[in-house]
């Protein structure tokens, strides 16, 4: 037990700081590890070992809606740097503990391109493959290489190629049973030092013409995405959420020329499988819950995806304004709306 305090632990200790909901719940026991062989000794102890696991990183993708019985794991794998270059393409290996805005900001100031539309995500490294995380026609299956993982049922590391994530929307094999006992510790991206920049996001190039800016750079995309997300996105340091609570929908091509037949202001997209992805924030302002509040628990007057906590609302009272939300939505569109982030 002697090299335990190493880990941080903590028990009986309040969540609030560390979801950006800013949720009260609880944990029975919180540990931080910042290596491998911390983790291992921790997860030893028969105190620990058996407990139900949290993997908890920034806190912005979950919502909390009781106290979890169990042990929160707080990853605090760090590092950042370059590992490979070959021509024009360069390997960055990132722990899974560290900001991911810290790793656009830091990747900019190496010269490199690819996350520039990723910029202000909040959330750490970690949770980047696991929520396949995705902006401004950008998503990270696009630039991951490989995603270190540890397996704490057989205490073994190794690395899963692209191909094995098995990334999709808001998807990847890390939300899947099989990684029950997977812990990502850092991963492995592929960026370049020749731009390549997409700007054909809605609004994106609109951004950059008010900025004066005809020529873009890498940095002025992720300045101009910056200031884009800022606008249209409640902060999550001045009120509770945690950014787009719904996926959009995904449907067949025949439902989606169904719906906007009957509305015809629906916004949809295709999607590379041949399907139909529709505006999940029209449907819900279309519903009538933009700006909607309830007690504490309201939906963003800035964008209808965000449900957010204007003080105390507790993540059941938010869970049951975003239930309210899939059933109108439900019933008027017949669309199934998908939490994105993780309700416990």
């Amino acid at each position: 037990m002697s090299s335990l305090p190493a880990c941080g632990l903590q028990y009986d200790v309040s969540l609030k700081a560390r979801n950006t909901f800013g949720v009260d719940a609880r944990a029975a026991v919180l540990a931080r590890v910042a290596d491998i062989g911390a983790l291992q000794t921790l997860l030893a102890q028969k105190q620990f070992a058996n407990l139900p696991r949290l993997i908890l990183g920034g806190g912005s993708n979950i919502l909390f809606t009781r106290d979890f019985d169990g042990l929160v794991l707080l990853p605090e794998f760090r590092g950042m740097a370059i590992t490979h270059e070959s021509g024009d393409l360069v390997h960055v290996r990132a722990g899974a503990g560290e900001s991911w805005d810290a790793l656009v900001r830091w990747s900019l100031a190496q010269g490199l391109c690819g996350l520039e539309n990723l910029a202000l995500i909040p959330g750490h490294v970690g949770a980047a493959p696991i929520q396949n995380i995705g902006a401004y026609g950008i998503e990270f299956a696009e630039v991951c290489a490989a995603v270190e993982i540890h397996d704490v049922a057989i205490g073994t590391t190794r690395w899963l190629s692209r191909e094995q994530c098995g990334f999709g929307y808001r998807h990847s094999i890390f939300k899947m049973p099989e990684a029950a006992n997977w812990i990502v510790t850092a991963v492995d991206i592929l960026l370049t030092r020749q731009a390549q920049l997409r700007l054909d996001y809605a609004g994106l190039r609109e951004q950059l013409q008010a900025q004066n800016i005809d020529t873009p750079t890498a940095a002025d995309v992720a300045d101009a995405v910056t200031q884009l997300r800022l606008r249209k996105l409640p902060n999550p340091a001045l009120i509770g959420n945690a950014g787009s609570f719904f996926k959009n929908p995904i449907v067949m091509n025949t439902v989606a020329k169904q719906l906007q037949l009957k509305h015809p202001t629906l916004p949809t997209w295709p999607t590379p499988d041949g399907l139909s992805k529709l505006s999940a924030a029209w449907l819900i302002e279309s519903c009538g819950f933009k700006g909607l509040r309830d007690g504490d628990a309201g939906v963003s007057s800035q964008h209808a995806l965000v449900l957010v906590n204007h003080g105390a609302a507790s993540g059941a009272q938010l869970w049951a304004l975003a239930q309210r939300i899939q059933a109108s939505v439900r019933q008027h569109y017949d669309v199934l709306l998908l939490p994105e982030p993780m309700v416990i």
